[in-house]
């Protein structure tokens, strides 16, 4: 809630129910969105809060109002409309924007997010209606606290962006903050954080998209992007000013270019419990994918993965499935030589001159690929690649849409009976290939899973159903059991307890179709059950509360809020 929304409301427990004891009345009761129900309101709290005539007469439950907000937004004609309309929902009314989307996740969510968000990221200073969140701006180094306490004492988590990569679209400058926007609105849809504990937040540091800056209407600082010290003294500023005014609150790192999120995260993740979706997340998801891929073999120790795309993303993901296979009982340097990346000048190796620090771990001997035959000309080619390592699963974390071409697939496919291939790539134009192409030039045998939505696929073997890749499945479990347990540092091993979590969720008759991931519907229970899972990690770990097994699960009930309306009575 708003600072004034929670001087305006109380909850009340009587024991068997719960209501509000609410302080404002009329139209500035209807303009918090926290408070509003529009035309639910009842006859006898319409008299006692002075909403007489500011509403139709007709009373209508939550169920009519959703109904009716579902018409309105698919009458809309496309999906940025529709994006729009929700958007203007959510200002209006939390309550039933957020039951219309828990009603429909599978209609709404790539809608509220991915891919139509990346739409109103690039139209952001276009369609701007009403501000959420906050921005800071490097002028704001010396006013952060203040800026941070004008969401009100009640935040528990925290998602900011930079602004740098956006999804896979770039540096999107102001126009960014729909990303944090949108996340924290699927924490309440799928793990029931409270809204009012939720806060966006933007680092509009500057950009360098020439475009945005050329654009007369855009909204953003307009500076370009600041790089370096400077850079570094704005994220400082805003870790200790975090710290300080909301000390229990819980950060994700979202959308920050490849070097700076890894480091960003290594230095801070001891200070808040903090975490980056970009690199855990997706690594969590992907590997329980990979895990559900392979649950009939007992494990991933037979596979040689092979990344295409060395980023965040992709290191991310390298790292937890490295600490998985040593998990599984491989010695750690076969477990690396399990691993290779390509990024866009081909193999990572040891030889390469300049090589980052973030890419370092998974750097391979070139001497290793070309004992196996690779020739020394064919270091950038990855068909030579993916034969010179038998590589079985293909990972893409690249935003380079084709980069799956039918010669590399079929190479993969030659290695395995049941190939892996991942085109992980968001929006689903940047995806490296085509669900249909790759069973296509596999003959119906990949296990295939995308970043972004996609339809069954009529197949050489029938119908087949493609997950998403989608953090969803993650992150929301992952922020409710770090808020639960209340730890102090949300380590890697919660992201394998999750990973874990996840896979186990997969039916076996889902995978028989193809999906290495639960429906979508069902996300409540499997934030739920990761919530209960990362509450028992961070206790036998000694970072998190000391609940007994039968008091977790409780634990993390009372913390999911259902949207529904309470009970008024007027206060003083």
């Amino acid at each position: 809630m708003t600072p004034a929304a929670l001087a305006s409301a109380s909850p009340v427990v009587d024991g068997s129910s719960s209501r509000l004891v609410v302080r404002s009345r009329g139209h500035a009761l209807l303009a918090q969105p926290l408070l509003n129900k529009g035309t639910a309101f009842t006859t006898s709290e319409r008299d006692a809060f002075g909403l007489l005539g500011l509403l139709p007469p007709g009373v209508s439950t939550l169920g009519q109002q959703v109904a009716r907000a579902l018409e309105h937004v698919r009458r809309k004609g496309d999906d940025l409309e529709r994006h729009i309309g929700l958007a203007a929902l959510h200002d209006r009314n939390e309550t039933l924007f957020y039951r219309l989307l828990v009603d429909n996740l599978e209609e709404f969510l790539p809608i509220v997010y991915t891919p139509t968000v990346g739409l109103a990221c690039q139209n952001f200073s276009h369609i701007f209606r009403r501000p959420r969140g906050v921005w800071i701006t490097p002028d704001d180094v010396g006013r952060i606290d203040d800026i941070l306490r004008t969401a009100g004492d009640a935040i528990r988590l925290i998602v900011v962006t930079d602004n740098e990569r956006i999804l896979g679209l770039g540096d999107q400058g102001a126009g960014g903050m729909p990303i944090p926007v949108g996340k924290l609105a699927l924490y309440t849809a799928a793990a029931g954080i409270h809204p009012e504990q939720t806060l966006p937040v933007s680092l509009d540091v500057g950009t360098d998209n020439v475009a945005l800056l050329d654009d007369p209407l855009y909204m953003g600082h307009r500076a370009l992007r600041l790089r370096g010290p400077a850079y570094d003294a704005v994220i400082d500023a805003f870790v200790d000013a975090v710290a300080r005014v909301f000390p229990t609150a819980v950060v994700q790192w979202e959308d920050f270019k490849q070097h700076n999120a890894v480091r960003i995260l290594e230095r801070y993740r001891r200070r808040l419990p903090s975490f980056n979706d970009d690199m855990q997340g997706t690594a969590a998801v992907v590997l329980a994918g990979l895990l559900a891929a392979r649950r009939d073999r007992g494990g991933l120790t037979s596979d040689t993965f092979m990344f295409v795309g060395a980023g965040a993303a992709a290191i991310g993901i390298a790292s937890l499935l490295r600490r998985e296979l040593v998990a599984e009982g491989m010695d750690p340097g076969a477990a690396a030589a399990a691993i290779v990346m390509l990024d866009s000048r081909g193999l990572v190796h040891t030889d390469r001159p300049a090589l980052p620090d973030d890419q370092r771990p998974f750097a391979v001997d070139p001497a290793r690929l070309l004992e196996a035959g690779l020739d020394p000309s064919e270091l950038a080619d990855p068909v030579a690649i993916a034969r010179a390592t038998d590589a079985t699963v293909l990972i893409g974390a690249s935003a380079c849409a084709g980069a799956f071409t039918e010669a590399l697939v079929r190479e993969v496919g030659l290695h395995d009976p049941v190939p892996i291939i991942l085109p992980l790539s968001n929006p689903s134009a940047c995806a490296e290939a085509r669900p249909e192409d790759i069973l296509s030039w596999t003959s119906g045998r990949a296990l295939v899973a995308t970043g972004g939505p996609s339809r069954d696929v009529a197949g050489p073997t029938g119908v087949r159903v493609i997950g998403q890749a989608n953090n969803v499945f993650v992150f929301p479990g992952i922020g409710l059991g770090a808020i639960v347990a209340e730890t102090r540092e949300i380590t890697d091993d919660l992201f394998l307890v999750a990973a874990h979590e996840l896979a186990g969720l997969v039916s076996d008759e889902r995978l028989r179709t193809g999906a290495l991931y639960p429906p979508i519907a069902g996300l409540r229970g499997v934030a739920r059950a990761i919530a209960v899972a990362v509450v028992r990690k961070a206790r036998d770990s000694g970072r998190g509360r000391a609940w007994s097994d039968e008091e977790i699960g409780s634990a993390v009930d009372r913390a999911m809020w259902w949207p529904e309306y309470l009970p008024f009575e007027p206060g003083d």
